[in-house]
């Protein structure tokens, strides 16, 4: 299909779909700027044939593929606010590593899709496609729901505790965090840079392995998920304390159905003292990477925000550098754990229960905390869902096991029950 096709199509579909959504930042020239790149494209193609959109040719395989960038993740040609209010060009910097790979892949940047003031918790103006009424999540929302309404099949997100697994869970589509740092997170407004990680957002398990072959450094092939032996799983009892009992029954019965071996354990040292830890290294990072932009813009931004930022100041040094040892010793501890139970995946619900209605909160964490904290990748697969709302299962593998972990989400993904987002047959 011709590119300039493509971009007829979507922007169609913006028009129609996002002034309810509002899962993009507003572009008033989107139509003019996508047809001058599709044409760009297009001519690149003229001395050898170009794949057809979405058919993985060898050289450019996302040819023609809209794709979202969160608006924390800077964009050549398009600004970036980090769902803030500050002046234009106030966050301005170099094109992303992770952007530049993309369109080097062939694809086309949609656009810039909502995000929480800095990737926070002030949320953004981003309605669930599943119940517009509910959260889509943050901070990724409007990647995650920009590929749950079909707008796009493919979106980067962040993630520093649970910004990318949650909102996938909320929107009913595949999340996928890699292991820390294995995307470059250059051209990336930071909110805690230990633990910020690149991340996408895909329509189902194919694509997101597709996408992170092209975006993760040193990226290895493997055979096809009947290559791998079955996984043993591992399920962290006392991490589930939190979820509600409704989607806890849920899960428990997606499985319960995958037919696979399943460990039941209690880390050590508890949610808790990590979800602290985290809290700590976070509001600290956070306060000294936006010291000066605070201190000339501080009244633009949001109370949430700016509580978050004065926080961290009151944070000392060797607060900072006790919570850092705790996390530490949780990635030793967890790492040790999985070695000796011979766990290959730790399993567990994606979010604490289905998206919760109003716009007001993004939702809890603190599903991912624990493996965000260590560093480790996960992925959200759809499951079965609770009512007419979306609920996600959460696979985690250890560091560095990210293509592991996706061939065996892509095996899983089948029996986990989950079902197509409203409006996703319409993507591509």
């Amino acid at each position: 299909m011709d590119p300039a096709v493509v971009v007829e199509e979507l922007c169609a579909r913006i028009d129609r779909l996002d002034p309810m959504l509002r899962t993009f930042t507003p572009e008033p020239g989107r139509y003019a700027r996508l047809v001058a790149e599709a044409r760009a494209l297009a001519s690149t193609s003229a001395l050898t044939p170009a794949p057809a959109p979405h058919s993985g040719g060898r050289d450019r395989p996302l040819y023609g593929v809209p794709v979202g960038v969160k608006d924390v993740l800077h964009v050549d040609g398009l600004p970036t606010h980090a769902g803030s209010a500050l002046p234009p060009g106030v966050l301005a910097g170099p094109e992303a590593t992770a952007v530049r790979r993309l369109r080097r892949a062939g694809a086309l940047i949609a656009g810039k899709t909502v995000t929480s003031e800095f990737a926070l918790g002030a949320p953004g103006p981003t309605r669930n496609p599943h119940d517009p009424g509910r959260t889509p999540g943050g901070s990724s929302s409007g990647s995650a729901a920009a590929v749950a309404a079909g707008l796009v099949p493919l979106a980067l997100g962040t993630q520093t505790l649970g910004s990318v697994i949650r909102p996938a869970a909320y929107c009913g589509v595949v999340g996928f965090r890699p292991s820390y740092g294995r995307i470059p997170p250059d051209g990336l407004v930071a909110c805690a840079p230990s633990l910020d990680t690149v991340g996408v957002l895909a329509r189902d398990p194919a694509e997101a392995a597709r996408a992170a072959a092209l975006l993760c450094d040193g990226w290895q092939p493997l055979p096809g998920p009947g290559g791998l032996p079955a996984p043993v799983l591992g399920v962290p009892q006392s991490y589930l304390a939190p979820v509600e009992p409704a989607a806890l029954a849920v899960f428990e019965a997606v499985l319960g159905g995958l037919g696979l071996t399943v460990r039941r354990l209690d880390p050590p040292g508890g949610l808790e003292s990590v979800v602290e830890a985290v809290e700590v290294v976070t509001r600290y990072e956070l306060a000294r990477e936006h010291r000066e932009l605070f201190q000339r813009f501080g009244r633009l931004l949001r109370p949430a925000t700016a509580a978050a930022i004065r926080y961290g100041q009151e944070i000392t040094t060797p607060e900072y550098a006790a919570a850092l040892r705790d996390l530490a010793r949780h990635r030793r501890r967890l790492a040790e754990l999985t070695t000796a139970e011979g766990i290959d995946l730790w399993a567990t619900p994606a979010a604490t229960g289905p998206p919760p209605p109003g716009l007001e909160s993004t939702g809890d964490p603190v599903m991912s905390t624990p493996w965000s904290a260590a560093g480790w990748p996960a992925v959200t697969l759809p499951t079965a869902p609770l009512g007419d709302l979306p609920l996600g299962l959460q696979l985690i593998a250890p560091t560095l096991r990210d293509e592991h972990l996706l061939a065996w989400a892509a095996a899983i993904a089948p029996g986990t029950g989950g079902r197509a987002a409203p409006g996703r047959a319409g993507a591509g």
